[in-house]
Formats: structure tokens, C-alpha cells, sequence
């Protein structure tokens, strides 16, 4: 995939007094992205590695979820998670935190939700193809050192996750989700979905909501909430993996806290049916990553909106060069440096970037 530049370019960074300032141990320059290898193909979970998310911890660590195997449709994929303790620099060795006996897992997704409890989302798959998927959950009580077993959220087949959840103004919590059909490795059809599965905090108990539906098909979705009710989702676009003209990310509003949603339109986004991220800042400003490419992975660009995303005026490329620079999964740790991990080289390698708003606008 990557050249060698690339290579060097990442192992340039891996060690550097950057990545514990990262971690609260000292200051980093503010007008600059610095990028980490972290795991490749000699970690010792199998050669694929994708994709990828990072929380940070109560007390400051970071903890990374990716599921790892042969390949991505190869049997027995686990999940695994790395624990990076503030102050330090080094992941501790992944280690299986979700597997089954009888069918393979992938896309994990975890979070710390406001009361402490540690979820870790991810898809069981039940056959052949993504489509037989079906969400599956587990809870920590412990900052992610243990684990409950494994319970399931979504019965219908299809059903998968991908992006982080959000905390919305009236406490609940919002999971987006989607729903794959067409068992069909190449093509995502028109009729796949994005939706939400709602926590009523009160009653404990997770809802599904009404679906966006688009043009060409939309999965993957990735929300923030403005104010009140209004809420926008950016969604990666349907059909297959052929260059197109018209690969737009599909954008859709909800006006009632994500109970309902708009039709999914497209964006002025281009999207090359590839994983997007978009999430708040502490000062209202929302970013998006995304690959700014109808047809390839690359390059990677954080773009910042201050207008509540009418427009996206500042933009700034991650990561670029031949190959693919593919799901990013975006934070903003306490000290309010973004963190953002996505995977390349054929979906090998889990790499990090860690930067903050000013390296996108400046020190407007």
C-alpha cells in the first residue's frame, strides 16, 4: 500500500516527547499534526487490523479497540483492545476482549459513558457476508480492564456499527448504526440504511429510530447534536467501488433529538464509499474526516465548521500519498488536542494523529 516515504515518515514520529505531551506529560507545538504507528503486521493478532477507535479513559489513559484475524471475512476474527496509560508513551499488547466460538467479529466501537460504565460495541457476523450481521455489546465497571460478557442489541440481520456514541441534552444516549443488505461483498445497494438505537438512561433500554434513506444507499452514519432537538449525521455513500463522479457523502438533519430523520442528500463531500467521522468540540465548533476523493482513500482531511455546520471554511489534509489512509475515529481528549486513529497499508496498520484546532485554523 504506502511508500516508503510514508513508512519513514510514521516511524520518524513514533517516539517522540510529542506523544507523552499527547498524554498531558508536557507541551507540543499547536500549528502541527503529528502522526504514530502503533500497530502493523508483526503484532501478534493476525495481519489485518481494522478498523480502528480510541477513548480516553477517566484518569487519562487511552484505551484503542480494533478487530484483528486473517483478513476481513477470515474465520475465527476476534476483537482486541490496547491500553495506553497516561504519561506513557507504549500500548500494552492487544489481547482478545471479544471472541466467539462460532462466528467471526468485527467494527468495534468503544466508549465511557458519563456515570463511568466502559461500552464496547461490536458486529458478530453470522455468515459469509457483513449482511448477516447482527450488534452485540459488552460492559466494564472497571475502566476496561474486565469485561461482561457479550449480549445482543439488534436481532435483524444486517444490522452493524461503526462510529461512536453521543450524549444528548436530555442525558440519553444516541449509538449510531446501520443496516447492510445484498450480501454482496462489492456493492452496498440502494435500499441500506443509517439509523440510531437510542438509551433511555432512565429505563435502561435501547430503541431503534427511524431510518435515512438515500439515492444510492447510506451506512456508517456519523452525528453530532447542534442544539435542542437538531441534530446532522453525516453518512458514507452506497454502491460500489468503481470511480464515479457523483460520490457524495449523504447528509441528513433531525429535528426531534433523532427520533425521525430527513432524507439522506448529498453533500458537497466527496466520498470514495469509505468511512467518515464527525464530532463536536468543547467550543461548538464540529470537525469531519473524511477522504477528499470520489474513488481513493487518500488524501485524509480534518475539515472544521464554526457555523453549526453551515459551512466548513478550514481544511487541512492529515495524511496523504499513494495508498489508503481509511476509517478515522475521532476525539478530543481533556486537555483539547484532537486524537484521531485510522488504518492503512491495506488495512494492516492502526496509525495516530494528534493535533489540535489551531494546526486546522490557525489561532482564529
Amino acid at each position: 500500500m504506502g511508500s516508503k516515504n510514508w513508512k519513514a515518515r510514521i516511524n520518524s514520529v513514533a517516539l517522540t516527547p510529542f506523544l507523552l505531551s499527547a498524554l498531558g506529560a508536557g507541551p507540543a507545538p499547536a500549528a502541527e499534526i503529528r502522526l504514530e504507528r502503533i500497530f502493523g503486521p508483526e503484532t501478534p493478532t493476525g495481519k489485518y487490523k481494522h478498523p480502528a477507535c480510541v477513548e480516553e479513559l477517566r484518569g487519562g489513559d487511552l484505551y484503542l479497540v480494533f478487530h484483528g484475524g486473517a483478513g476481513e471475512y477470515a474465520e475465527g476474527t476476534a476483537v482486541y483492545g490496547s491500553r495506553r496509560e497516561r504519561g506513557r508513551e507504549d500500548w500494552s499488547p492487544p489481547r482478545a476482549i471479544a471472541s466467539n466460538p462460532f462466528h467471526s467479529l468485527g467494527n468495534a466501537v468503544v466508549w465511557q459513558a458519563p456515570e463511568g460504565t466502559v461500552w464496547l460495541f461490536f458486529v458478530t457476523r453470522h455468515g459469509d457476508t457483513w449482511s448477516t450481521s447482527r450488534i452485540s455489546a459488552k460492559v466494564s465497571r472497571d475502566g476496561a480492564r474486565t469485561w461482561s460478557d457479550s449480549s445482543a442489541l439488534t436481532f435483524e440481520a444486517g444490522t452493524m456499527v461503526r462510529g461512536r456514541p453521543i450524549v444528548l441534552d436530555d442525558g440519553d444516549y444516541l449509538l449510531p448504526v446501520y443496516h447492510e443488505t445484498g450480501n454482496d461483498p462489492e456493492l452496498v445497494p440502494p435500499d441500506s440504511t443509517s439509523f440510531f438505537l437510542r438509551y433511555d438512561v432512565k429505563r435502561k433500554q435501547w430503541i431503534e429510530t427511524g431510518r435515512i434513506r438515500s439515492r444510492i444507499g447510506n451506512i456508517q452514519p456519523a452525528v453530532v447534536q447542534i442544539a435542542g432537538g437538531r441534530l446532522i449525521a453525516y453518512c458514507r455513500r452506497g454502491g460500489d467501488y468503481q470511480p464515479r463522479t457523483d460520490g457524495w457523502l449523504v447528509r441528513a438533519e433531525s429535528a426531534d433529538g433523532g427520533r425521525s430523520w430527513s432524507e439522506g442528500k448529498e453533500s458537497g463531500f466527496p466520498n470514495p464509499n469509505a468511512a467518515v467521522d464527525f464530532i463536536k468540540l468543547r467550543n461548538g465548533h464540529l470537525a469531519l474526516l473524511y477522504n477528499d476523493s470520489m474513488n481513493e482513500r487518500t488524501p485524509l482531511v480534518v475539515a472544521v465548521s464554526a457555523d453549526q455546520g453551515t459551512t466548513f471554511p478550514c481544511r487541512k489534509k492529515v495524511v496523504e500519498g499513494p495508498g489508503d489512509f481509511a476509517y478515522p475515529s475521532a476525539i478530543q481528549t481533556a486537555d483539547g488536542r484532537l486524537l484521531v486513529v485510522f488504518t492503512s497499508e491495506e488495512r494492516t496498520v492502526i496509525n495516530l494523529a494528534v493535533f489540535e484546532e489551531s494546526a486546522v485554523c490557525g489561532d482564529q
